[in-house]
């Protein structure tokens, strides 16, 4: 992951709400011919064999993703007439040949297998958050009878949820509705982006009563899907909104901002062979320091870091300090730290702690983390998790092992850097069966273990 701006995860880096870290880009520019060819191709099909692929709009003009239900997927690149597709978020050719029909024809070619796209019922809306004016869009599967429906929340990205999340297709494909909404300043919406916990939560619980109040008597068991800082957003959102039935969050922190830092730091000591405990406390220290310059806007913080500096400068640790951005500030000056604060001004929520209102919310949730997932890394979260369903707590959690951020398998390549291969297998469907159903079934998710059940 990119660790070049001052932060990589609270500032945007197109985390999602739609359940990848890297599933969802910023949209290409919609004068480009090629992104307007490849955007009519976007939607859902229904496959011969009864399977359904998704066909998602991606950053780059003339460049579409794939994806099936068991999260594999592919990067599809138009050239010389033809799409070729590489293998999750590598350029690894994977093989799987895809072909689409004109525009109008709503026909695909999928790996040896013919598709016709679904038609959902969608209705595009204007509606009003907290001070600003936010652009949604309802998508239904078709038929008379109510559905279960939720309200995508935003990760920290900066771009059109309307236009660029993907589960607005797969899961009304698979019978649950869908609200997708462009946050403030993104988009069709107005106002500012920022990244205000507590004026997103209003917008997300505005969300959903328009998805409610235009679902009508179609709208079954409603509730929000979060992925990333979705996962701080959500459950506040749902604390705010009595018609909130439920919480999905993916891939999230059971813990405040910073956090993210200090458990980054934490993580990269230990994969650089420094994850002894004395160690591990002193680099506390240095992270404290630096999240004092962070949060402050770079007005505290700054004795507190020298006198660690004093101290551990010339430890043979200090060198391998990363994090979110402990590692840059401790490496740039002072006037350098504060000109790239001065670009940040998104109103960060510093500091939300989420427990008291995981402590007292009375709707269930579903957790789902990663296990080596070095954005946001998990270990408290489990913990903390864990405790609350031992308290008696409605959250059920589930962990995949192996997964990344976005719940993303990989592998390290030669220079050691991930390579995500896919969404890892069981992510869709877990949420899907308990969004339908409001448990899961017992039945196995990929390699997921569960963590905790609500009783």
């Amino acid at each position: 992951m990119n660790r070049s701006a001052l932060y990589r995860h609270v500032l945007p880096i197109a985390l999602l709400a739609s359940g990848s870290a890297l599933a969802a880009e910023p949209a290409a520019q919609a004068a480009d011919p090629a992104a307007a060819q490849a955007q009519c191709h976007t939607g859902a099909y229904r496959l011969d064999d009864d399977r359904v692929v998704d066909i998602a709009r991606t950053s780059a003009a003339g460049v579409l993703r794939w994806r099936l239900l068991d999260g594999s997927t592919g990067k599809l690149v138009h050239k010389d007439g033809a799409w070729t597709s590489t293998r999750g978020w590598t350029d690894q050719a994977d093989g799987v040949a895809v072909s689409f029909g004109d525009c109008a024809d709503g026909r695909i070619r999928y790996a040896g297998h013919d598709g016709r796209k679904l038609k959902f019922d969608v209705t595009e809306t204007r509606f009003k958050g907290n001070g600003v004016d936010l652009r949604g869009r309802l998508v239904l599967p078709p038929g008379e009878g109510p559905v279960p429906l939720v309200v995508l929340v935003h990760g920290s990205e900066n771009y059109s949820g309307v236009d660029m999340y993907h589960l607005q297709n797969l899961f009304p494909a698979n019978g649950v509705g869908v609200f997708v909404y462009d946050k403030r300043g993104t988009g069709g919406s107005t106002g500012k982006y920022n990244q205000n916990f507590y004026q997103l939560s209003d917008d997300a619980a505005a969300a959903l009563r328009e998805a409610k109040r235009l679902a009508g008597p179609r709208a079954g068991r409603t509730g929000f899907q979060g992925g990333s800082q979705g996962g701080w957003v959500a459950p506040l959102a749902a604390s705010k909104e009595p018609q909130a039935e439920f919480v999905v969050v993916g891939f999230g922190l059971a813990d405040g901002v910073l956090a993210e830092d200090r458990d980054q730091v934490a993580m990269d000591l230990r994969a650089a062979g420094f994850g002894d405990a004395q160690t591990l406390a002193k680099a506390r220290e240095v992270s404290d320091a630096t999240g004092l310059i962070a949060s402050s806007d770079g007005q505290r913080g700054w004795k507190e870091l020298d006198a660690v500096r004093a101290k551990y400068a010339a430890q043979p640790w200090w060198k391998a300090l990363k994090g979110e951005y402990t590692g840059l500030v401790i490496n740039h000056t002072r006037a350098e730290v504060l000109a790239e604060l001065a670009k940040q001004d998104v109103d960060v929520s510093w500091d939300y702690d989420p427990m008291p209102v995981l402590r007292s919310l009375p709707v269930p949730e579903l957790w789902i983390l990663g296990g080596s997932d070095v954005e946001a890394p998990s270990d408290e979260t489990q913990k903390r998790l864990i405790g609350l369903a031992g308290e008696g707590r409605p959250i059920t959690s589930a962990l995949f092992p192996q997964a990344d951020h976005g719940i993303l398998d990989f592998e390290v390549d030669a220079k050691g850097e991930r390579q995500h291969t896919r969404v890892a297998e069981g992510y869709f469907a877990m949420q899907l069966d308990w969004i339908k159903h409001g448990k899961l079934d017992g039945k196995p998710y990929g390699k997921a273990k569960m963590l905790a059940e609500a009783k």
